[in-house]
């Protein structure tokens, strides 16, 4: 008997035997529709969250500074100024912007926090860095206004530089007015309203003052063009990105500022670098360029620990889900198993015959084992179907219970199927039903054809 008979014979056994192949098939879907599912937000959820991660921690960056752990001289000394073999030089830099996969390079030092003043007397405090200006677009920063400046006096705003700006006067009068009323709903969203306006300070001037403590004295800084403003960060809530204020300032002018306010002291080098950025192409090569970093004794530091424990979270979670896959298909194939040995002593005559017209054994149990591949197949195919019915269905529930705060541009977690998910949740359907077929083959092949036939 050829294959292909055995598959012929095995195929109109199951046309005729509807209501157990309904029930197998029934099974063998929902198992394989269940893997599937389970695989697919597991992958997906995982996904998600590394995407996530990579938008908030910036996976694919690297922090390099100074290590202050080496010195050229052996006589002890603690002076900064002897850590030379660890300083974060310009020759440094140069020899890291040419390394495989590195993508940019920004020289980065943090000034100190300020209250900012524009020229209608409006107040915020932000956070004044310095940096090269040019580098800010090649670190996912996009300019909603203006652009880098080379000149020194200069200044680039971040979104949330612009927000919650106010006079000290309004600010007075909306506290005084709070603390007589303090349960009332419309002065509070009036504070709230007035803390996330924004205002333009495209090309005005704005000036720093500082506090200086041992002193007591403000100092004001010389005047400072806007010359950009940086959009809003994507996937960041206006909320959240309204209390991120930053203020960026070349390298030149970030030395004029800690000069004008006596803040340079004497561990500030000549480039005046606290650390630099470095941005990798992909969070794959990211521990390789970190290596060649540190042969140059220099201080790294990156996000990828934050990876390495969500990607060990998300795998016991899809062996979770791969188990209750597999836990579904152990119970279709005990359904299998059932409606085979049923079918078997149901076709007892048939048997008999085939065994009297000089059908062996093997023949047999190919033809049961046949049998319930192809049922395994056919469950396998519509448990497929059911996975992406399930799946578009979680998805549009997802769309429709997720609240989308306003400024916020991006969509939440949307489950996909993998490509590769199909045939494998298709091979354990097979798998099932050939291994939930042998029981069931062994039995008809083993029946005594003079006894079924007569029986029958």
């Amino acid at each position: 008997m050829r294959i292909q008979d055995i598959l012929i014979l095995a195929w109109d056994q199951i046309k005729r035997r509807k209501v157990v192949t309904a029930l197998c098939v029934t099974g063998i879907s929902i198992g394989c529709a269940s893997l599937i599912v389970a695989i697919s937000v597991g992958e997906s959820a995982q996904q998600y969250s590394l995407d996530e991660m990579n938008r908030n921690f910036k996976m694919n960056e690297i922090t390099v500074k100074p290590n202050v752990g080496i010195s050229t001289k052996g006589n002890g000394t603690s002076k900064k100024g002897n850590f030379d073999r660890g300083k974060l030089s310009e020759q440094k830099i140069e020899l890291i912007k040419k390394l495989p996969h590195v993508t940019a390079v920004a020289p980065s030092m943090k000034v100190e926090s300020f209250e900012m003043i524009t020229i209608d007397n409006k107040i915020s405090y932000v956070e004044v860095i310095g940096t090269d200006l040019q580098s800010l677009t090649s670190f996912d920063n996009t300019f909603a206004q203006g652009g880098p400046s080379d000149a020194d006096g200069t200044v680039v705003l971040n979104y949330g530089a612009t927000i919650g700006l106010m006079d000290n006067e309004t600010v007075n009068k909306m506290m005084q007015r709070l603390q007589e009323d303090p349960y009332n709903d419309s002065l509070l969203q009036q504070f709230n309203l007035l803390n996330m306006k924004s205002s333009k300070l495209y090309q005005q001037q704005i000036q720093y003052r500082y506090y200086n403590a041992e002193l007591q004295q403000n100092t004001l800084s010389s005047s400072l063009r806007v010359t950009g403003i940086l959009k809003q960060p994507t996937g960041i809530r206006q909320e959240e990105a309204a209390y991120d204020k930053k203020a960026y300032v070349s390298l030149g002018t970030a030395q004029l500022l800690l000069e004008e306010f006596g803040l340079k002291g004497e561990t500030t080098d000549t480039q005046g670098y606290d650390s630099i950025l470095v941005k990798v192409d992909s969070q794959d090569n990211v521990a390789g360029v970190e290596g060649q970093i540190k042969k140059l004794i220099l201080s790294t530091e990156t996000n990828l620990h934050h990876q390495v424990e969500v990607n060990k979270k998300f795998n016991m979670i899809k062996k979770t889900a791969l188990g209750i896959g597999l836990f579904v298909l152990v119970i279709a194939s005990i359904s299998i198993i059932v409606a085979m040995t049923m079918s078997t002593h149901q076709r007892r005559r048939q048997i008999g015959i085939m065994k009297v017209l000089g059908s062996n054994l093997w023949q047999i149990r190919n033809m049961f084992i046949a049998e319930a591949a192809l049922l395994g197949l056919l469950g396998g195919g519509i448990g497929v179907l059911i996975s992406y019915l399930t799946i578009s269905g979680v998805n549009k529930l997802l769309a429709t219970t997720s609240i989308i705060p306003l400024g916020e541009s991006t969509a939440g977690m949307v489950i996909s199927i993998s490509l590769k998910n199909i045939p494998l949740g298709i091979s354990f359907a097979v798998m099932t039903g050939v291994l939930s077929g042998i029981y069931p083959a062994i039995s008809a092949s083993n029946t005594n054809a003079l006894v079924a036939i007569k029986k029958d």
